[in-house]
């Protein structure tokens, strides 16, 4: 809705240094292709580290680039059986053009999209710990729903009022 977008607009002009970053931990074919990508799959590459490609949607692109080396994100599991909060991450260089819109066989595959002028990006994240405990999105709802009510810091959090956006701005509060 308008008053929405004005909401998240007004959001996203503050300065943000934590992040929620969501992706797929199961088995999922787009395309063809398997876009399975868990917090397991992070630790399992090269010094822990890999790029966070394949975002489409250009809120979240924005969001990419407002990214800086050494800000914090939650690794969200999301489209699963439980979704919620496995670990945490680093951004480990900031936003560049994500390869994948110019790769044809890609799912993430833009035609209208060129070197010259790329329309998406991408970060790199780095593994740094999984959280003391999976942090389920039943449990992080319930104390978004109680904050409502009480005013508290999960009130306004985008994982509720955004919740389809998968790269998410999080505040120091939150």
């Amino acid at each position: 809705s308008l008053k929405e977008d004005a909401g998240i607009e007004e959001k996203s002009k503050a300065v943000y240094t934590h992040w929620l970053m969501k992706s797929e931990p199961e088995s999922r074919l787009q395309k063809g292709v398997d876009v399975k990508f868990g917090i397991e799959d992070l630790k399992a590459e090269p010094k822990q580290k890999a790029c966070w490609d394949g975002v489409r949607n250009y809120q979240a692109r924005n969001f990419l680039r407002d990214m800086k080396v050494g800000e914090d994100a939650f690794f969200y599991h999301s489209n699963c059986k439980e979704p919620g909060i496995a670990g945490i991450i680093k951004i480990a260089k900031e936003a560049y053009p994500d390869h994948t819109q110019f790769e044809k066989g890609n799912p993430h595959y833009d035609a209208s999209s060129t070197k010259e002028d790329p329309r998406w990006s991408m970060v790199d994240v780095q593994f740094v710990r999984m959280t003391h405990r999976f942090l389920p999105l039943a449990e992080l709802k319930a104390h978004h729903q109680a904050h409502q009510k009480s005013g508290g810091p999960l009130k306004e959090m985008a994982l509720f009022t955004r919740p389809r956006l998968s790269v998410q701005p999080v505040t120091d509060e939150e």
